[in-house]
């Protein structure tokens, strides 16, 4: 039986759907706004309500009626509810047309066909309120647990979901080890890159990275840093950039270095779109990939064999991860939370092609 995606991206669609929601009278309020009216942890919260461990009639008492002020509604499936489990998982990401994530979204969705899970696709364009209000939704109705790939700083209260018994797993991106996360060494991917491109007498080693608010780039900036301090190359600040999203933005990242007057002899781009604008700014300034600047990728997505140079690139194995998430939180479902938390972190390995020399 294969899985299914419902993709709920269409705003009108979204704003429907909420006033439905309210029209029921169902408010978007989680357990930790709960928890912080009756002046309580959220595991007092939950244990109030269940009533498996006890607690004090006073703090009961406070619970309760911050419960009924706020009108919180646990989930209906981690109650135990209607049946218990639907067999269905909900699939969060940030950007349904980033090339980062089709592969993984097939190994999530082949995993779940096997085990006869169905998948609802949830697209939130980094915006989160739209993240809570799909949690919020799809948790009360359609969902055993989540597989999320949107973490980044500020989504701390993705954190609470497993203390309101909803089963979780992050994906690609990390938010801290407290939580079944599967994720790529990147720091361990930059270094081995870097040091790729020093072994073949480049020295002069730009990066452009993305945003240092998401782990991922941090790390991959720390890799960077950890290879040419070994390597004994002093980092040059001005052939750093950090907050470059994509193709746009990785061309005029590129074409600005060289308006100030850099001519680097490498760059390391920290995504495969990113080394694609990077490639055309080289070009259009009148130089060669590899000849006069090499420049290296991260991702080895698809396009990136077929590109001229075909770019060298650090891959991961977006489909393997998808897959184990998969499977983590299929376990997590049928076997409970109650195991040791598992931290997952896939090795990168390079990819050698023609736009490094």
């Amino acid at each position: 039986m294969a899985g299914i995606f419902f993709y709920f991206s269409n705003k009108s669609m979204c704003k429907r759907l909420q006033k439905r929601l309210q029209a029921g009278g169902t408010t978007l309020v989680n357990i930790r706004e709960v928890a912080k009216e009756a002046g309580v942890s959220t595991s007092t919260v939950s244990r109030a309500m269940t009533g498996k461990i006890p607690v004090s009639e006073e703090t009961k008492a406070r619970v309760l009626a911050a419960v009924a002020k706020m009108n919180y509604q646990p989930n209906a499936v981690a109650q135990g509810l209607k049946g218990g489990r639907i067999h269905t998982i909900g699939l969060v990401i940030p950007n349904v047309r980033s090339l980062v994530f089709p592969a993984s979204i097939r190994g999530i969705e082949d995993t779940a066909g096997q085990h006869g899970y169905t998948v609802v696709l949830c697209n939130t364009d980094e915006n989160v309120d739209k993240e809570r209000f799909y949690i919020e939704s799809l948790r009360r109705r359609l969902i055993d647990g989540f597989i999320f790939t949107t973490a980044r700083p500020g989504h701390e209260y993705l954190l609470d979901l497993p203390s309101e018994g909803v089963p979780v797993v992050f994906l690609i991106r990390q938010l801290g080890k407290t939580v079944d996360t599967v994720a790529l060494d990147n720091e361990g991917g930059a270094y081995e890159a870097t040091r790729y491109m020093l072994s073949r007498g480049l020295k002069k080693i730009a990066l452009i990275n993305g945003g240092l608010d998401l782990p991922l780039y941090k790390h991959r900036y720390d890799g960077y840093r950890r290879a040419l301090e070994e390597a004994g190359v002093a980092e040059a600040a001005d052939l750093v950039v950090h907050g470059i999203s994509g193709w746009d933005d990785g061309y005029q990242a590129m074409k600005e270095l060289f308006e100030k007057g850099h001519r680097p002899d490498a760059v390391f781009a920290t995504s495969d779109p990113k080394a694609m604008g990077i490639i055309r700014a080289i070009r259009d300034a009148g130089l060669r990939v590899p000849q006069d600047i090499s420049v290296m990728g991260f991702d080895n997505l698809d396009f990136s064999s077929q590109i001229d140079p075909p770019l060298t690139t650090v891959a991961q194995p977006f489909y393997e991860m998808g897959v184990r998430a998969c499977r983590r939180l299929i376990h997590l479902i049928e076997k409970g939370q109650n195991s040791r938390t598992k931290v997952e972190v896939l090795p990168a390995h390079l990819v050698i092609r023609k736009s490094v020399i």
